[in-house]
């Protein structure tokens, strides 16, 4: 569905991605780990296009989108949720989700999965807040939103930047809830995240990241035992 060929791209001449290959399969849940400095967050920009690469392509089903602009890549089915999230939040819960549904109306109905009842099953906390002020509301209940924001768009595949970053912990286990749902349904997702023990739950296989590089790939038997392997936790993610 989506491979990374040898990609490289960085800040200012100085280069983060260093010919990074990898690639996502329709129908399955992969997950990129990795510590912090890794370059996994500059990878998810790369990917969605809001950072050109240096080198190296992307493709989707066998086309190059490399070239594209992040509009016109979730015009094609991709959706990425940020760490920052970029919500509006002088805009309501509804105007953010309406927002995304015109998008979605126009762009994606030959892909259409999703409406706001589709939503709102998975995070019912939406159906009471629609009319609420998006800066009002906590860290977890803006990062359901802006998942939702994203499904709304109808995507193909679902990229999500560490989303359980300072969230408590029953947020987390709702956030991982959906993904299941979302895995059931048959959505392809990249899950970027630190929290191992999350990825593994979320994820069929995964790649191990450093220093802008892809250094280990795990099959879903290796995945499943990752959490034993105190060589590989302590090489590459410190813990």
């Amino acid at each position: 569905m989506l491979r990374a060929e040898a990609i490289e791209a960085g800040y200012g001449g100085l280069p983060v991605l260093k010919g990074l290959t990898f690639g996502i399969e329709r129908n399955e849940a992969v997950a990129l780990i990795g510590a912090n400095g890794a370059g996994k967050s500059t990878l998810v920009r790369a990917l969605c296009g809001l950072l050109p690469l240096t080198a190296g392509r992307i493709l989707q089903d066998g086309r190059e989108i490399q070239r594209l602009p992040a509009h016109q890549r979730t015009r094609h089915g991709i959706a990425v949720v940020l760490e920052s999230r970029h919500l509006f939040g002088e805009l309501s819960v509804r105007h953010n989700l309406e927002l995304a549904a015109a998008h979605g109306e126009r762009h994606g109905a030959a892909r259409r999965k999703f409406r706001m009842d589709d939503v709102i099953g998975l995070f019912p906390f939406l159906g009471g807040r629609l009319d609420a002020s998006v800066q009002l509301l906590s860290g977890g209940e803006q990062q359901m939103v802006a998942i939702a924001r994203a499904l709304l768009l109808h995507p193909e595949l679902l990229i999500l930047d560490e989303p359980s970053t300072g969230l408590s912990p029953k947020v987390v286990r709702e956030i991982v809830g959906a993904l299941a749902t979302l895995r059931s349904a048959g959505m392809s997702i990249l899950l970027v995240e630190q929290n191992v023990a999350l990825a593994v739950e979320a994820a069929d296989r995964a790649y191990v990241m450093s220093l802008g590089l892809i250094v280990q790939e795990l099959d879903a038997a290796a995945w499943k035992g990752v959490l034993d392997d105190e060589a590989l936790l302590q090489a590459y993610l410190g813990s």
